[in-house]
C-alpha cells in the first residue's frame, strides 16, 4: 500500500526530505536503470489521484509498464497462487471429511483456511527458492489486491441495523478495547523506537482485525510492503494458537457462552479464526464472537481516516511547510476503505428488501467469494514471507504485538465479563 513502483521498488522519504529509491528489502530485482523512470511513474500517479495512489502504482504499473517478458512472469505468478489457492480450499474441505473417523477429527474440524494457506504458501515458498523462480514469479503475488478485494466483500455481511438494535454492548467494548490496545501499542512501539509506520500496522493490526486493519492503515500512512509483510505474520502467529486457546482458557473461568463469544470475538485478530474459536466455544459463543468482531471490522474506516490525518497533518509535513491540501489528504486515503463501508450499506438495505432465506443465499455466495480472495491473500502472504525480513525487523516488534496482545486478553476478558454478564442472544 506504499507508494510501490515496478519491481518492487518503493519512494521513501529521506532525511532532507528527497525521495529515494529502496528495493534490497523486497528483494524484487528491477533493473537500476529503471528507476528514476519507476520513481516518475509512482509521482504522476500520486499526483492524479488514482484509486488508492500508491497502491494503483504498485499493483497496474507493472502490469501496464512492463515488458512482454515482465507480464509473462506476472501471469505465471497469479497462476501459481490460483493453484496453491485451489488446494488449500481442497484440503480445507477435504481433511475434516478424512480425519472424521480418527482421534484427530475435532481438530482437523476446527483448523480453518488461513492455516492451509499459510502453510501451502510457506512450502511454494521454500520450493520456488531452490529453483529460483521466487523472484521473478514475485510480481504476480498480488497480496494488496487480493486482500482488499476480501474487505470489500466482508463489508457486505455486516448488517449495521443488528449491529445498532442487537449488539450495543459490542459497540462500547470495541471502542473501549481498541483505544486502549491502539493506544498501549502505539505507546509501547515508541518506547522501543519502532518507525511510526510499523506502528501504525501493529497498533491497528492487534487492536481492530488483523490483516485487514493492517492493510488500511498501510494505505493510509503509506507503510512499505516489507512492513505490511511482517505485521500480517505477527497476526497469523499469535491467531493460529488463540484458536484453541481462548475456548480452554473460557473452559477454565467458567465463563458464560456470551461473556467467551465477546472475548472471542474481541481478541482474536482474523474473522476466520474467530469463527473457529467461536465454534469450538459453542453456537451461542459463535454469534456473539461474531457480532463482536465484525463490530471491529466495522472501525476499520474510522482508523483508518485518523491516521490519514495524524500522518498527514503531524508525522509527515516537514517544518515550516505549506499546510497539506485536502487533495493531498484526498490522494493518500485508502479508497477501498470506502467500497467495504459502501458494500455494509449496500448489504444491510438489500437484506432489508428481499426475505431472509433469499438474503441468507445470496450473502453465502458473497462471503464464499470473499473466501476465495482471502485464501488467496494469506497463499501470497506464505509466497511473500522472508526470514531475513524477519531478522532485519528484530525482536522489538515482536516484543510489542507480544505484549499488546497479553493486554489485549486482560482487557478483553474484563470488557466482556462487566458488559455481557447478563446479555443473551
Amino acid at each position: 500500500m506504499s507508494g510501490q513502483v515496478p519491481g518492487g521498488r518503493e519512494p521513501v522519504r529521506g532525511e532532507e526530505g528527497t525521495t529515494v529509491v529502496t528495493g534490497a528489502e523486497s528483494g524484487a530485482g528491477a533493473e537500476p536503470e529503471t528507476a528514476s523512470v519507476d520513481v516518475r511513474k509512482a509521482q504522476v500517479g500520486a499526483d492524479s489521484g488514482d484509486a488508492d495512489g500508491s497502491a494503483s502504482v504498485s499493483e497496474n504499473a507493472a502490469l501496464h509498464g512492463g515488458s512482454r517478458g515482465t507480464i509473462s512472469w506476472i501471469v505465471a505468478g497469479v497462476a501459481v497462487v490460483l493453484v496453491l489457492g485451489a488446494l488449500t480450499r481442497y484440503l480445507e474441505i477435504h481433511v475434516p471429511r478424512w480425519a472424521q473417523d480418527t482421534p484427530l477429527r475435532r481438530v482437523a474440524k476446527s483448523i480453518e483456511y488461513p492455516v492451509y494457506a499459510i502453510a501451502i504458501g510457506l512450502i511454494g515458498n521454500v520450493i520456488l527458492t531452490k529453483l529460483s523462480l521466487r523472484e521473478r514469479l514475485s510480481k504476480g503475488f498480488r497480496t494488496e489486491f487480493f486482500i482488499k478485494t476480501g474487505v470489500v466483500l466482508l463489508g457486505a455481511s455486516i448488517n449495521l441495523k443488528i449491529l445498532v438494535t442487537a449488539a450495543g454492548p459490542s459497540i462500547v467494548q470495541a471502542l473501549l478495547l481498541i483505544t486502549i490496545v491502539f493506544g498501549f501499542t502505539w505507546w509501547f512501539g515508541g518506547v522501543l523506537g519502532l518507525d511510526d509506520k510499523l506502528r501504525a500496522l501493529l497498533s491497528s493490526a492487534v487492536s481492530i482485525c488483523g490483516v485487514s486493519a493492517a492493510i488500511a492503515a498501510a494505505g493510509a500512512v503509506q507503510a512499505r510492503r516489507e512492513q505490511i509483510a511482517y505485521a500480517a505474520s505477527l497476526v497469523i502467529i499469535f491467531a493460529l494458537p488463540s484458536i484453541f486457546l481462548l475456548p480452554w482458557l473460557a473452559d477454565v473461568f467458567d465463563l458464560s457462552d456470551e461473556v467467551a463469544g465477546a472475548w472471542i470475538g474481541g481478541n482474536i485478530d482474523t474473522t476466520a479464526a474467530v469463527a473457529a474459536a467461536g465454534a469450538i466455544a459453542g453456537e451461542e459463543a459463535l454469534q456473539i464472537a461474531t457480532i463482536v468482531k465484525t463490530t471491529q471490522n466495522a472501525l476499520i474506516g474510522v482508523v483508518a481516516i485518523a491516521l490519514t490525518a495524524y500522518f498527514t497533518l503531524r508525522v509527515e509535513r516537514v517544518a515550516g511547510g505549506a499546510r497539506p491540501s485536502p487533495r493531498e489528504f484526498w490522494n493518500r486515503f485508502p479508497k477501498f476503505v470506502l467500497a467495504f463501508i459502501a458494500a455494509s450499506v449496500i448489504g444491510t438495505l438489500y437484506l432489508q428488501s428481499v426475505d431472509k432465506k433469499t438474503g441468507a443465499a445470496h450473502i453465502a455466495i458473497v462471503n464464499d467469494l470473499r473466501t476465495w480472495f482471502l485464501i488467496l491473500a494469506f497463499v501470497s502472504i506464505g509466497l511473500e514471507f522472508s526470514l531475513k525480513g524477519l531478522r532485519d525487523a528484530g525482536w522489538r516488534p515482536i516484543a510489542v504485538f507480544g505484549s499488546a496482545a497479553v493486554v489485549n486478553l486482560a482487557v478483553g476478558l474484563g470488557l466482556s465479563v462487566l458488559l455481557f454478564h447478563n446479555f443473551t442472544v
